[in-house]
């Protein structure tokens, strides 16, 4: 019942609030401004691309919905090229439902602010026909449809009610059973992770045969 919760507050307010932390599943308040558009992404290679998530529990790999989010992934892209995320953390986890990283907040010691950074440029939403399945990778954001900036989320379970409400714009293609040990690490009452899986690089490169799908099942 407590994930359930959770996908009505972040469907009806977009931000959600416990116990003092304004974090929530997908929050990424960034700098007022209009949105605009990501640069193009330099191609790593010829085929389909993957980005390649280094964390301190593992390896995640997952490919991109180039043509259903080009915007998102564009932004995606270029934030793990230039280092933006390395050193950053998984800084909530919802067993049930997602974990969530991608805020340079989370590079310090101070994890009060965690959830709340973003890169300083919004992305437009591109909702598209992905379902929010299982290892999906979407883009957090705050109350506003094009707020979306630099925090993502992975699905560990099926969140339908996520669907067109948040961009999907990737699905992971191995190290499922990593997501799984990172959602269901000890955590706080406002599921901050006791502590943090840190993401130490993310690389962006061609897809190898078995890195190109299908997503991972099973587990939670």
């Amino acid at each position: 019942m407590r994930r359930f919760a959770y996908l009505g507050l972040l469907i009806m307010g977009g931000l959600l609030a416990v116990n003092g932390d304004a974090s929530a599943a997908t929050p990424a308040k960034t700098t007022k401004g209009k949105s605009e558009a990501a640069p193009a992404a330099s191609k790593a290679g010829a085929g389909e691309d993957v980005a390649v998530l280094k964390t301190s529990m593992g390896t995640i790999v997952f490919k991109f919905y180039e043509k259903d989010a080009p915007k998102h992934v564009a932004n995606f892209k270029k934030l793990a090229s230039s280092g933006f995320y390395d050193g950053t953390t998984f800084h909530r986890v919802i067993p049930g439902f997602m974990i969530q990283g991608g805020d340079p907040n989370s590079k310090d010691a101070d994890r009060s602010n965690d959830g709340l950074g973003g890169s300083g440029t919004n992305v437009a939403a591109e909702f598209n026909a992905n379902k929010h399945l299982r290892g999906t990778v979407s883009m957090a954001r705050a109350q506003d449809p094009n707020s979306a900036s630099s925090q993502f989320f992975i699905c560990v379970a099926d969140a339908g009610s996520l669907d067109n409400q948040y961009t999907a714009f990737g699905k992971v293609t191995k190290g499922m059973d990593v997501a799984d040990k990172i959602v269901n690490a000890p955590r706080n009452a406002s599921d901050r992770p006791n502590t943090p899986t840190s993401i130490d690089k993310i690389v962006i490169r061609e897809a190898k045969p078995d890195e190109k799908g299908p997503a991972p099942t099973g587990g939670r």
